[in-house]
């Protein structure tokens, strides 16, 4: 094998000697350049449309000030939405019920939105505790600490308005803040309040 090998380097080496003599070696740049014009032209081939563009929807946390971008009509996974709609108090995040999100989209659709307000979904319990200690508006049993409610607003869609949409699809509890300007949604049993 070595005698195969010294014989095709002594039979070689003349030509490869003359070829480094006759061309100089080229820069990154310039063997780019080379390549680029020694191949032969084509062209991108235009793929024809299948319908109208995916619409992409964001997702804000207004307490994170986090963001996430959604393509309607796509699965995602809801990790993404689990970790988005997290307790911004212990940045702990649980695993959302999947019907919550599904909500959201189809309010995003029904309205024509493109950016959700998310103004809370899952609370740790030691923060719903803490809430409800200082007075704030939180029910004792809230589905909030199950990751079973998500409160959320549309800019430009009046509270009312998606409150009614909501309402329309009992899912389960409909909570309605006119004051806050956000509607609370939840998988819990079908009821109806009205907060500040």
């Amino acid at each position: 094998m070595r005698l195969l090998l010294v014989i095709v380097i002594v039979t070689l080496w003349p030509a490869l000697a003359r070829a480094a003599e006759d061309e100089p070696a080229l820069s990154k740049k310039a063997a780019f350049l080379k390549d680029k014009d020694d191949r032969e032209n084509q062209h991108a081939l235009r793929v024809p449309h299948a319908g109208a563009p995916d619409k992409i929807l964001t997702l804000h946390n207004m307490w994170t000030s986090e963001s996430l971008p959604v393509t309607l009509g796509d699965r995602m996974e809801t990790t993404r939405f689990d970790a988005l709609t997290r307790c911004h108090y212990t940045n702990q995040a649980t695993v959302m019920d999947q019907r919550l999100y599904e909500t959201i989209l189809r309010a995003a659709d029904k309205f024509k939105a493109s950016y959700i307000e998310i103004v809370s979904g899952f609370r740790a319990p030691k923060y719903q505790l803490m809430l409800r200690k200082k007075g704030h508006e939180v029910a004792r049993d809230s589905e909030h600490p199950r990751g079973h409610a998500v409160d959320f607003r549309i800019p430009n869609v009046p509270t009312k308005i998606l409150l009614r949409y909501v309402r329309s699809l009992r899912l389960g509890g409909v909570g309605y803040y006119p004051e806050s300007k956000f509607v609370h949604c939840d998988v819990g049993r079908v009821r109806f309040w009205k907060g500040h």
